[in-house]
């Protein structure tokens, strides 16, 4: 099968798919540049509530397939401006992970807002392997999930870690058993989809620290109605109808 990142939409969970099966999903030059675009098709998409990002067959993404770069490609450019679009995608996104997640596959699985894993997964943060200096953005959020001494560690001798540990540092957010992994995907995204947009917008937002912007939510808040639904759902022992979006630009 060609390299290729697949897409796909149902109850309003966005699905994409790193899928490279010959060379474990590794990311091409093709794919990297197609992610922002895709990224931005569903981000428009009123249909999308939450996205999910994971590799096809057991493995997640075990890092970016050199041999697809030409002459004049910055492979670090090209992964940057990937995660970049990842982490600024404005609703949430998981990463459901198996087997190796290493070098540009780590990059993206941080870039996302949470992440599930199967026991089993891999996980590395590999550029002192070949003498690269990693980005200051992917250092900095690294750092963020798991803390400077972890983030070094990681670092500074590129060695793989296990699911358990990733799990105790900070990097995972869930680790499931073998097999069990899409069933709580499917489970927690249902969950994430019924919940209030704007809440989760702005949460998005201040945990990032990507704008310094109280009044606009205070003013979305006052003028949106879902307080008052979830208040009167929550009295009537109903689920919430939350109707908020965000304005277009």
């Amino acid at each position: 099968m060609d390299a290729a990142l697949l897409s796909s939409v149902a109850d309003g969970v966005a699905t994409v798919v790193i899928s490279h099966p010959a060379k474990r999903n590794a990311m091409t030059a093709a794919m990297w540049r197609g992610l922002p675009e895709l990224l931005t098709g569903l981000a428009a998409d009123p249909a999308v509530r939450v996205l999910v990002l994971t590799g096809a067959g057991e493995t997640f993404c075990a890092g970016a397939d050199i041999s697809s770069l030409t002459g004049d490609e910055d492979p670090q450019a090209l992964a940057v401006a990937a995660e970049e679009a990842l982490a600024a995608f404005p609703k949430p996104t998981l990463a459901a992970i198996r087997g190796f997640c290493v070098g540009g596959g780590s990059q993206l699985a941080a870039a996302c807002d949470l992440r599930f894993a199967e026991e089993g997964a891999s996980f590395g943060v590999t550029p002192a392997r070949l003498g690269i200096v990693y980005p200051a953005s992917s250092t900095r959020r690294l750092a963020s999930l798991v803390g400077p001494s972890a983030a070094k560690y990681l670092l500074f001798s590129a060695e793989l870690i296990d699911a358990e540990r990733a799990l105790r540092t900070g990097l995972l957010d869930e680790l499931l058993p073998v097999g069990h992994l899409a069933k709580r995907v499917a489970e927690f995204t249902r969950i994430l989809a019924t919940r209030s947009r704007l809440t989760q917008s702005s949460a998005k937002e201040f945990v990032d620290g990507r704008r310094d912007r109280d009044g606009y939510w205070a003013a979305q808040a006052a003028g949106s109605g879902d307080t008052a639904e979830g208040v009167a759902a929550f009295l009537e022992r109903r689920a919430p109808a939350f109707t908020w979006t965000p304005p277009k630009a």
